[in-house]
């Protein structure tokens, strides 16, 4: 294991979500086995006064989760140049077994705690708390996941061998490499802009419509096309190189740290867009269409830039 301070730091805030959430576990089987908001009983109000608690702990995971992630990112991306043939936050995912299952995991994990936020912050709206059954059982499963986080972050940075040669980005965003994602890059790119756009358009479509199922749905939609098409597409006109189809180097300075706003972006527009399922608000639609048309706007404004200059299409 490496042992950087940015490491020690993830891994002791890792044993404080683990005690806590082993906490809010607890609280929340309980609250979800006996609560009965018309009961008038001693246990009632103690579970009223634990729910308090339990949803404050569930609401300090998250906060810290949300940081966390980048935080992360730029851990990996800080210790890639330890392994031979990194160069950035992707060679480092690829080093274990365990590095890509975690990175979506966590980042699962993100959109469900803040999906659980927001059915929280509805619960509180009413006198009877409706949906405080429901916001605890939905706990349950995140605790599941955030303890298959912990371990599976805890085996990834156990198991990085400093002497093993890597894969860098450039080999494992390719056609030649022995990933899944290898298989995409027979795509077109008429194919991949096709998607995107149609994703975007179908998100706009559903916009005017205000079916919140149909508009979240849309919404995950766009989420993995978006991610596909920044790889196999936009990322190219990013680097302004046609080889270059890393996800991660964007988050570098050489860039400008430009990947930190498209990711944020991406993730506040389409995250609005999939907790209308929890919280049916008007906000919710309009903040989603906002972000994911700047993601869309930003990512296409490369493209068009990089023809401006040079008059070619990469």
């Amino acid at each position: 294991m490496i042992l950087s301070p940015a490491i020690v730091t993830i891994m002791i805030l890792n044993l404080l979500f683990a005690f806590f959430g082993w906490v809010a576990l607890v609280l929340s089987l309980r609250i979800a086995r006996y609560w009965d908001s018309n009961a008038t009983t001693k246990r009632q109000y103690q579970l009223e006064k634990q729910s308090y608690l339990g949803a404050t702990i569930i609401k300090f995971i998250f906060i810290i989760k949300l940081p966390l992630f980048a935080f992360f990112v730029y851990t990996l991306d800080g210790i890639s140049h330890l392994l031979t043939g990194a160069m950035c936050a992707a060679g480092v995912v690829d080093a274990t077994r365990e590095g890509l299952p975690l990175l979506i995991l966590k980042i699962a994990n993100i959109y469900l705690f803040g999906l659980w936020l927001v059915l929280h912050y509805r619960d509180m709206r009413f006198e009877t708390l409706p949906f405080t059954r429901l916001k605890f059982g939905l706990f349950i499963g995140g605790f599941v996941l955030l303890m298959a986080e912990i371990y599976l972050e805890i085996a990834m940075f156990s198991a990085i061998d400093v002497d093993k040669i890597v894969s860098c980005c450039g080999s494992l965003y390719s056609s030649s490499s022995t990933s899944h994602l290898s298989h995409l890059f027979s795509l077109s790119n008429r194919a991949v802009v096709v998607a995107f756009y149609g994703a975007f358009a179908l998100l706009f479509s559903l916009y005017w419509l205000k079916n919140r199922y149909l508009f979240a749905l849309s919404n995950l939609i766009f989420l993995f096309v978006s991610i596909v098409s920044l790889i196999l597409f936009f990322a190219p006109y990013i680097y302004e190189l046609p080889t270059h189809h890393c996800p991660f180097c964007i988050l570098q300075r050489d860039y400008y740290y430009t990947g930190y706003l498209l990711y944020i972006l991406l993730f506040v527009g389409t995250f609005y867009g999939i907790s209308l399922i929890a919280n049916p608000q008007k906000r919710g639609y309009n903040v989603s269409l906002i972000a994911n048309s700047l993601y869309a706007l930003m990512v296409s404004g490369y493209v068009l830039r990089y023809y401006w200059v040079n008059g070619v299409w990469l």
